[in-house]
């Protein structure tokens, strides 16, 4: 509501803008026009069109704020009928998408070391790893969305939201989130997507071995800020939205970490 408070506030500054433009091209041709006794008591044509063209486009913008407030409205009223369905599919669609960027980065990093052996055989078919792209899809469908709608309403249920963002409760919220659920939901993590690739207890274990640790010290540094600004000022029920939107980043990180030695 705030965002679409801030864009309609933007819009009205800007239309209020191309509305004094308009009454400054009149102006500055009024003198010109009683100079020539013989010329059109209005405007001149180019000036029309500018008014014209000022006009279309107040109304194109009208359009596109309009189109983007209804979209969200319906949003918010489907994730609030049916909050565990909408998480879930988000959540989906965000994680399969930051697998294609992975990939792409795999790509891009291929081009440029052709003999680099973990990444050419990532784009030896020269097309896109579908199966890999639907494991981190479905995780996000099945798991990311689903644990985080469930712990964040027992979390809020424990430690209800206070209206100051930055109280003790807030802190024990982060620390909780970061330090307890984050290293559990991390192993996770590996077990599922490795259990998915059809990886053995072996294999999956010497993968913990081997990137756990760094991964979680790449977690603290981009969720332990995000951690904080969604617990501080997000609402209860876009929590999970907002963690998607940070997860697409961190898709990323994990799609590279967990498929660099993909053959």
């Amino acid at each position: 509501m705030g965002k679409t408070l801030q864009i309609l506030a933007a819009t009205a500054f800007v239309l209020l803008g191309t509305t004094h433009q308009q009454t400054h091209v009149a102006t500055a041709f009024a003198p010109i026009r009683r100079m020539l006794p013989n010329y059109p008591n209005k405007s001149p044509p180019f000036t029309n069109n500018i008014s014209k063209s000022i006009s279309t486009s107040n109304s194109i913008s009208k359009l596109h704020v309009a189109g983007i407030e209804a979209a969200w409205d319906s949003y918010l009223n489907v994730l609030e009928a049916n909050p565990l369905a909408v998480k879930s599919v988000t959540a989906g669609v965000i994680l399969g998408a930051a697998d294609l960027s992975g990939q792409a980065i795999q790509q891009v990093m291929a081009a440029k070391d052709d003999q680099d052996s973990d990444v050419t055989a990532v784009k030896s078919d020269g097309g896109i790893d579908i199966a890999r792209f639907l494991r981190f899809a479905f995780f996000g469908l099945i798991l990311q969305a689903p644990w985080n709608h469930f712990y964040y309403l027992f979390l809020d249920g424990v430690l209800p939201p206070t209206p100051d963002p930055f109280t003790l409760t807030t802190g024990i919220k982060v620390f909780i989130d970061q330090f307890i659920q984050a290293p559990i939901f991390t192993v996770i993590i590996f077990a599922f997507l490795g259990t998915l690739e059809g990886k053995s207890k072996d294999e999956i274990k010497k993968q913990l071995d081997d990137d756990y640790v760094d991964t979680m010290l790449a977690n603290w540094k981009l969720w332990v800020p995000a951690t904080v600004v969604n617990i501080a000022f997000c609402p209860p029920i876009l929590r999970v939205l907002f963690l998607n939107v940070i997860f697409f980043f961190w898709s990323i990180f994990l799609s590279l970490k967990l498929n660099k030695k993909e053959e």
